[in-house]
Formats: C-alpha cells, structure tokens, sequence
C-alpha cells in the first residue's frame, strides 16, 4: 500500500524503481505515467502541479487499459494539497478525500 503525495518526488521515483512489484495498490495525488497496479487519482481543481485538464488527459489514458481499475475524483473549490493542509473551508473535501482513499485501500489491500 502506498500514499504518494505531489512532493514526494523522491519516494515516487523509489516506489517505481524498487516496489512496484510488491504495491497492491496505490493513490496518488499527482499522477505520472507507468502504473501496473490499480489507481484511485484525487485531485484539486485549483492546482497548477496536475490541474484538472491534465487529470482527464491521464484518465483517458488510463481507459486505454481495461484491465487497470482505477477511480478518479477531482474535488471542486479546493487547491494543491488541500488534503494534507487543508483551510476550514477545506475540511469536507479533506474528509470525504480521506473516506474515498480508505474505501480504495479496504478494496484491494487485505
């Protein structure tokens, strides 16, 4: 299992190299290419590191793998990393980002 947030660019680059074939499933908050394993994608959609543009651009990607389960949210109002760092008026979206990572996670890790 794997949390991969869009400053972590030296854990991404370590999971890819040394783990990718011992992740069950992940969610990632900044996607990037190469994914073999199931994917949930949360996004912001005020967020210039993967705005929602680019987040469709990497949905439709995806949908070129059938066999890739994947689940993608973009949640509105809210900015770059407001699930880690959210303001008040972020608190719901962090919330149900949290419910909807958990529920991903309870589905394919055991």
């Amino acid at each position: 299992m794997a949390l991969i947030t869009s400053g972590d660019g030296a854990l991404k680059t370590w999971i890819r190299n040394r783990c990718s074939s011992r992740i069950r499933a992940f969610c990632l908050l900044c996607p990037k290419e190469g994914i073999k394993v199931p994917i949930a994608v949360l996004g912001a959609e005020i967020d210039e590191t993967a705005p929602p543009e680019l987040l469709k651009q990497f949905e439709e990607a995806l949908a070129t793998k059938s066999e890739l389960d994947r689940f993608m949210k973009v949640f509105p109002k809210t900015a770059h990393e407001w699930t880690v760092r959210y303001k008040d008026e972020d608190k719901a979206a962090a919330k149900e980002s949290h419910l909807d990572m958990k529920q991903w996670f309870v589905k394919y890790v055991k």
